[in-house]
């Protein structure tokens, strides 16, 4: 995964808590830590990845 373009949010402010990272990857969506770019990360369709932002942005 280190050819894999992350990508935070430019809500996240810059402090370097509490981000994730979201990045398309083979027609999939991964999912990490901001803070662990080494550890593991989630791989969810585009469509779960969808929904997961929709139901966060209206919590």
């Amino acid at each position: 995964m280190s050819c894999t373009t992350w990508r935070k949010s430019s809500h996240s402010g810059g402090q370097g808590s509490a981000c994730v990272e979201v990045a398309s990857v083979t027609g999939m969506t991964g999912i990490r830590d901001s803070k662990d770019p080494n550890g593991s990360f989630l791989l969810v369709s585009r469509e779960s990845a969808r929904v997961l932002s929709e139901r966060l942005k209206n919590s």
